[in-house]
């Protein structure tokens, strides 16, 4: 760099940095160790000038697979706990909380929710012990679960809706009274339910319903705080109580429902069949991202999650084409820090479209995936291969076609090999316990397993009729 170049007085031994590399330890001073994107005039140099300074650069082929990559790590890794200087923990009222436990030792039938939120902050020692101290059923999230393992004999997942709809006290920890848990309205609800938020959102507290008690502040604490009170006055809900008896008597026939309809013999394959078959091979510390309409509906209530953040899916606001970003951030995370650890992306055909070329990052990378396609040609439902031909009969596609309908009988596993991974298309359990069988034990390359299904698959009839019409996966 000439003479010329350097501004008057400085050291000319000191080389001017670019705006690039300006950037690059802008961002290394904030601790960002990864970076996902696409590159170009001028992103390339900013790229180049992050990896000379160690941060991990993980190029992707959509912009909006990179942002959901990103926002995966933060809440993976708990990124947003890092920056900077922490924020003092903040905690509830004391008068509040002691309203709340008053609430919740009237209450004849209980119930605990459990929230994404609640994994946020990192508040899985003192829930669990909460439930387990005073004896309470409890229900997580789709993004919840993991908190307390699904597998706890407290956990009432299998009884979901009767839970929901039946109990007179609700205690949502970082849970939020929106669709996914029905706005927290009647007739899911009881009209007169009461619940207790506790949120470190104020926005949050009060949306959609009153609460009958707000507790504003970081959930682990507030949790805590509760804990207090019934460590003062100590209290436990009977177990034997009628309550728990309705629980779980619904658990249990939920539960012989869903064998019912996973031992079914019949090809193709229906969801519970799968899914099942996916459970008994599911290592117990992998992640596990979900997407797709029934097949993550029905996908989170037979695969379980025994730690915290370990599940990822379309979340609040229900966004299709999240999970191979969603899947290659769990995968960077896994690979630093606990390699051998595997991530499950459960994936509906439909769903998979979104973002199927990421296929080719994760082969670029080769990271640790096994990526399982639920296929039933279509969105809810789709058409078996001859129905589809005699259909094409009558007219062109684009007028004849449902518009729910895929190309029958697609072969994404092809999308997989074409990049150097591992494909499989299974037909039968047989050959889906095969095929996922050698893709867990294959560290060397990720894998796709497509599989096909019944294309007029259903879900087991609902507690309620308005959840299963015109829905029809």
């Amino acid at each position: 760099m000439s003479g010329n170049n350097l501004a008057e007085g400085s050291n000319p031994s000191e080389a001017q940095m670019s705006g690039a590399e300006v950037i690059a330890q802008s961002l290394k001073t904030q601790d960002v160790n990864y970076m996902f994107g696409i590159v170009g005039i001028p992103v390339t140099e900013i790229a180049l000038a992050t990896q000379k300074l160690g941060i991990r650069y993980v190029g992707m082929r959509n912009e909006q697979a990179a942002c959901y990559a990103a926002s995966a790590v933060g809440y993976l890794t708990g990124r947003y706990m890092e920056c900077c200087l922490p924020p003092p923990i903040c905690m509830a009222e004391t008068s509040a909380v002691y309203v709340a436990a008053s609430l919740l030792r009237n209450a004849k039938q209980p119930l605990l929710i459990i929230g994404k939120g609640a994994a946020y902050a990192h508040a899985e020692h003192s829930i669990r012990k909460l439930v387990e101290q005073c004896k309470l059923p409890f229900l997580p999230t789709p993004m919840g679960k993991g908190v307390i393992p699904d597998n706890h004999p407290n956990c009432v997942g299998a009884a979901r809706s009767r839970a929901l709809q039946l109990a007179d006290v609700i205690v949502l920890f970082g849970a939020r009274l929106n669709w996914i848990l029905h706005f927290g309205l009647p007739p899911r609800y009881q009209p007169d339910v009461k619940f207790i938020q506790v949120d470190i959102c104020a926005e949050e507290l009060g949306n959609n319903v009153r609460p009958a008690v707000a507790l504003l502040g970081d959930i682990n604490a507030v949790t805590q705080q509760l804990l207090e009170q019934f460590d003062k006055i100590p209290w436990q809900y009977p177990p034997e109580s009628k309550w728990w008896k309705i629980l779980r008597e619904k658990m249990k026939s939920n539960e012989a429902a869903s064998k019912e309809l996973a031992s079914q013999k019949s090809l193709p394959m229906n969801y519970y069949t799968v899914f099942y078959h996916v459970q008994e091979q599911l290592p117990r510390d992998c992640f596990v991202v979900s997407e797709g309409a029934n097949t993550m509906d029905i996908g989170r209530t037979v695969l379980q999650n025994c730690l915290p953040r370990h599940r990822l899916d379309a979340g609040t606001f229900g966004t299709m084409g999240v999970g191979l970003g969603f899947a290659i951030a769990a995968a960077v995370v896994a690979k630093d820090r606990n390699p051998g650890q595997r991530v499950i992306c459960v994936e509906g055909d439909s769903a998979f479209g979104f973002s199927g070329m990421e296929v080719e990052t994760i082969c670029r990378y080769n990271l640790p995936i096994v990526l399982l396609v639920v296929n039933n040609n279509g969105i809810y439902q789709g058409l078996d291969i001859d129905t589809w031909k005699d259909m094409l009969k009558s007219g062109d596609a684009t007028t004849v076609a449902p518009p729910v309908c895929l190309l029958p009988h697609s072969h994404y596993e092809h999308v997989m090999t074409a990049f150097g991974g591992k494909g499989y298309f299974v037909q039968t359990p047989e050959e889906l316990q095969k095929s996922l069988r050698q893709s867990l034990a294959d560290m060397t390359k990720p894998s796709l397993i497509n599989i096909m299904i019944e294309p007029q698959a259903m879900r087991k009839a609902q507690f309620l009729s308005w959840l299963s019409d015109n829905k029809p996966n």
